[in-house]
């Protein structure tokens, strides 16, 4: 991927949440929010081949500006060989790794075509998370009070549409497709545990690449938490691996 593309795409995955602010400096991008996703507090490099500066007075500069705004220091740094000086320097400052993640991206029109297993009705697109819409992503199996706190994260984001699963007035699943900085983001796939493996999911990236198709978006691009099985269904609908991020707190 081209210098300017990861910029566009660093920029697109903060504007995609919308946090309460946002910061370059010295080659990077800096999300600053207390909400509980990570992308929307931490630091993230906008080149990675040459990398940004990496010097210890910046990442002391960029650490300072989430102190000076109240929050804690946190760095969300791609696992590649260039960013190994970063790695030191964060390690010796007494910053720990964890959540490895890895970003995905997809042309949406393939996405759009995407059948996969099982028979779930139809997906609608909502402009704003109702009730139900809620209840699924803050259902059984995931903390509310943390739950709330992503809905109204999710809710903030700019163009967003919300997807749902009806069937006999229940929420079987439920997602979000955001639209920034030009790409399309998929944010928050979650089925109620007694739906799963109806192929639900798939129904929603096959409507979200539809969407992000008809307004003429180039790219959809997600995070999934290395290790979360969620990551096949994602390369089967046509997704690819871009690189993997270490969160550095």
């Amino acid at each position: 991927m081209k210098a300017e593309e990861i910029a566009r795409l660093e920029r697109a995955t903060v504007a995609s949440l919308a946090p309460r602010r946002v910061e370059e400096r010295s080659g990077w991008i800096l999300a600053m929010d207390t909400a509980p996703m990570g992308r929307a507090r931490s630091a993230a490099p906008l080149s990675h081949d040459p990398p940004p500066d990496v010097s210890e007075a910046v990442l002391s500069d960029l650490a300072e500006a989430y102190v000076e705004a109240g929050l804690p220091p946190a760095f969300r740094l791609p696992d590649r060989p260039m960013f190994d000086v970063v790695r030191g320097r964060l390690e010796a400052a007494g910053f720990a790794p964890g959540e490895p993640t890895t970003v995905m991206i997809a042309d949406p029109a393939r996405v759009a075509v995407y059948g996969g297993p099982g028979a779930a009705p139809e997906p609608i697109l909502l402009e704003a998370p109702d009730a139900e819409w809620s209840a699924v992503f803050c259902g059984p199996g995931f903390d509310p009070e943390e739950g709330a706190r992503r809905v109204a994260q999710l809710a903030r984001s700019p163009g967003a549409h919300f997807g749902a699963i009806r069937e006999a007035g229940r929420t079987l699943a439920v997602g979000v497709l955001s639209r920034a900085g030009g790409l399309g983001g998929v944010h928050g796939m979650r089925t109620a545990a007694e739906h799963r493996g109806r192929g639900c999911a798939g129904r929603l990236l096959a409507a979200f690449g539809a969407q992000a198709a008809d307004w003429g978006l180039p790219r959809l691009f997600l995070q999934v938490e290395v290790g979360n099985p969620a990551r096949s269904l994602y390369a089967s609908a046509g997704f690819e691996d871009l690189w993997r991020y270490v969160y550095w707190r």
